[in-house]
């Protein structure tokens, strides 16, 4: 990891040329180093997305003071300048979607690591377990739940995934919101007990996610099961994956608030999860409209939902591997 002076070193001639553009935007008739032809907008857009990032890793490692306020002054003065006729919801939304979600995931891509890899491999592990040996699925979930899984997702349902006590696909997505949400927030929340309970809680859905997988793979419903889950786990698993980031972040915040205070790196760690809170909704919400309404059609072939499922993977992981990166 860097350090201090070297993070200034590295970020400073960006840092000074945003200050510059702000100033020639704020007092077009002020005499500055920068020039009305050289300023901008996207230039301007760029260097706050970026500075925006530069805040957020400042603030994971801890700096000094005197660096995160700069950044965070020359951040909040740069989107007063921005947005400051784009109040609205929409536009707000737009701007959350377009840069503030994806540079915040980039920002904490540690957390993230960590967090896909507590949920994913108990998830990898138990369900080849429990593929080999089939009887353990009684420990996780009961007989009566094990026979009503191989009923949601037998060849011959009506409707795959749907459960015995709901009638349509919307009431199927209602429960699809309340569950994501719910599980979601366990991992999030989770954090306050020092990361703790998102760890439980990242380990205890993979460990279920793997069981029910292995099980039913062994029962010979691979091709319904599978075929169900491969669209909406592109939204679903990422935002499970990144509440359980944001927790983590909640969680090393209590155990190393570094120079700062518990209680203010607590706030400060809420402060820059919050636009990660703000995508995984979107995300849940989007995942549950895709699992109620189209994984769940029998009348849609297995390839082309694998086929569709693979440009969703990709485009995920393209959006919050690249968008926002290289405008301006």
């Amino acid at each position: 990891m860097t350090t201090p002076l070297q993070f200034e070193e590295l970020y400073e001639r960006d840092w000074r040329e945003l200050e510059l553009l702000l100033a020639r935007i704020a007092s077009p008739g002020r005499v500055t180093a920068v020039s009305a032809a050289q300023v901008s907008g996207a230039r301007v857009a760029f260097l706050y997305r970026r500075t925006c990032e530069h805040l957020a890793l400042a603030r994971a490692r801890a700096y000094p003071a005197y660096i995160v306020d700069r950044l965070d002054r020359l951040t909040a003065d740069a989107h007063q300048l921005i947005y400051h006729r784009r109040e609205a919801g929409a536009a707000k939304l737009k701007h959350l979607i377009a840069t503030g979600f994806p540079a915040a995931v980039r920002s904490h891509a540690g957390y993230v690591a960590l967090a896909a890899a507590v949920f994913l491999v108990p998830t990898i592990v138990v369900a080849l377990v429990v593929y080999s040996h089939p009887e353990l699925i009684l420990t996780v979930v009961s007989a009566e739940t094990a026979a009503s899984f191989e009923d949601m997702y037998s060849p011959a349902a009506a409707s795959i995934g749907r459960t015995r006590t709901a009638s349509t696909d919307w009431t199927m997505f209602g429960f699809y919101i309340r569950n994501n949400i719910g599980v979601a927030f366990q991992c999030f929340a989770g954090g306050l007990f020092t990361g703790l309970g998102t760890l439980f809680f990242l380990a205890y859905n993979g460990i279920f996610s793997g069981a029910v997988a292995g099980y039913l793979a062994q029962r010979g419903l691979s091709p319904t099961f599978f075929s169900f889950i491969a669209t909406h786990s592109a939204f679903e698993i990422t935002a499970i994956v990144l509440a359980g980031a944001a927790g983590l972040r909640i969680g090393h915040a209590l155990i190393a608030p570094g120079r700062m205070r518990r209680r203010v790196a607590l706030v400060r760690a809420t402060e820059e999860t919050a636009t990660l809170l703000y995508g995984i909704t979107v995300m849940l919400v989007v995942a549950a409209g895709v699992e109620a309404f189209w994984s769940s059609a029998t009348w849609i072939p297995a390839g082309v939902k694998y086929a569709v499922a693979a440009v969703c993977w990709t485009a995920v992981v393209l959006y919050f591997t690249r968008q926002g990166r290289h405008a301006g």
